[in-house]
């Protein structure tokens, strides 16, 4: 039995049933292609099986090095870009403690780099890393994407000056391609312990490989569970396609029919913030997979009820091409109640004793109703708690949803095309050999 429940009654003023239930033969089709792998981007479907066939040596392996990196490490360092970290630190960030930094833990802080090419950034992040142990993880199936590999370049250079090259050799870790490719020559020439990305896992589904394991692992949390979680998502969505008892069915079908009717952005909602980056891993999900061929629904993301106070205006009252996903937090992981004011000053004695989270569960309901007489539907996933297991159900849950709403859409949702337009011109830009035709058109468009 999965734990996480789907509801789209708050999307039924703008979608009739019917409409929605037009789409059960193109899903039954989906995921006839995707079980049967003859669909569009057949060649990247490997992650559909990663929750029960990740093999025991490998996940040995991954918690065996995470011992030894927490035992002699204060920092671990992610290098890398899109889902070669968005993954992992979606699932750390919603497990961890929401001042980490300041909290005395038994583990390494998690750090990120290779993300960006902040010069400001990284600089910080050095002088961090002057005064403490650390370790890091490289992770790229070519090694020469610009950001990470910058990043990489700079901290193996400051590994070796503080340790020597011997040490920071163990120090390194790389998750990058079985055979070929810039990072796997390295690798093999310095003898950094390796992960392999597997050849028809693409990056934004790679969470539940190496790629996000090693780093959930190394912060101390539970890879079993989470790939349990994921086991136990995949079991039930094999059961049934039919939209009303399966949650990946019912939320493309909504999705999708919600699209066809003009409502072009999907706003993920949370209300805890530690699912922060768990939308900015989904928003990268859905974007990469889903905008192409001038098609789309336009991901986005908000948390609540910090952004009721800068987004709220907007999605109340603005454009009214949107629609709501919520994930909704049964349970919270603390309890803390209103105290009561004998002076009642800010006039709150109405909820003192209340639990914080039930103030919380009120303004979600609240908001809700506001935004559906506003115009804008609402979808919701309830979840019980924030855990591992849950956790991997949810990721499960919304690679499939990505794949079957990319395969509605008629796109190929395992490739991502466009994002090679803005590294040529860079390259040219830069100056990179070989790209000489591009520089000089570049030049006579700039002037």
């Amino acid at each position: 039995m999965i734990d996480l429940k789907f509801s789209y009654d708050n999307a039924l003023d703008f979608v009739p049933e019917e409409k929605i239930n037009a789409f059960q033969q193109r899903i039954d089709d989906s995921f006839s292609a995707l079980y049967g792998k003859t669909g569009r981007g057949n060649d990247f479907l490997g992650w559909m099986d990663l929750p029960d066939n990740t093999g025991e040596k490998i996940i040995e392996k991954i918690e065996s090095l995470a011992k030894t990196i927490r035992s002699k490490s204060e920092v671990f360092v992610v290098v890398g870009i899109g889902g070669s970290y968005l993954g992992a630190r979606a699932v750390i960030e919603a497990l961890s403690h929401h001042f980490l930094h300041l909290k005395k833990n038994d583990g390494p802080a998690v750090l990120y780099a290779g993300q960006n090419i902040s010069e400001d950034y990284l600089s910080d992040l050095l002088e961090i890393l002057d005064n403490k142990d650390y370790s890091l993880t490289v992770i790229s199936k070519s090694g020469t994407t610009t950001e990470p590999a910058i990043a990489f370049r700079i901290l193996k250079n400051h590994l070796e000056k503080k340790y020597g090259k011997q040490e920071a050799r163990l120090r390194i870790t790389a998750v990058t391609d079985k055979e070929k490719g810039a990072l796997k020559q390295l690798a093999d020439e310095e003898g950094f312990e390796t992960f392999v990305v597997p050849d028809d896992v693409g990056g934004r589904y790679s969470v539940l490989t190496p790629v996000g394991l090693l780093p959930i692992a190394v912060a101390g949390f539970s890879i079993r569970e989470l790939l349990a979680g994921g086991a136990k998502m995949k079991k039930h969505l094999a059961e049934s396609t039919a939209i009303g008892n399966n949650p990946v069915a019912a939320y493309a079908a909504v999705r999708n029919a919600l699209y066809t009717s003009g409502k072009t952005t999907e706003i993920m909602v949370n209300y805890e913030p530690r699912l922060f980056y768990f939308t900015e891993w989904w928003k990268q999900l859905y974007g990469e997979s889903e905008g192409k061929e001038q098609k789309g629904i336009f991901p986005a993301g908000v948390g609540f009820t910090t952004d009721l106070h800068s987004m709220g205006q907007y999605i109340q009252d603005g454009l009214r091409n949107l629609f709501e996903t919520v994930i909704s937090v049964e349970k919270p992981q603390h309890t803390l109640s209103v105290p009561h004011a004998a002076n009642n000053l800010d006039k709150l004695n109405y909820i003192a004793g209340m639990r914080l989270h039930e103030v919380n569960r009120q303004a979600e309901t609240g908001t809700t109703l506001a935004h559906v007489d506003g115009g804008v539907p609402n979808l919701r996933i309830q979840i019980p708690a924030v855990t591992p297991n849950v956790l991997g159900q949810l990721i499960y849950f919304f690679e499939m949803a990505c794949a079957v709403s990319g395969y509605l859409l008629g796109v190929n949702p395992f490739d991502q095309p466009g994002v090679e337009a803005y590294k040529k011109n860079m390259f040219a830009l830069l100056g990179k050999p070989g790209f000489e035709k591009e520089t000089e058109a570049i030049r006579k468009r700039l002037g």
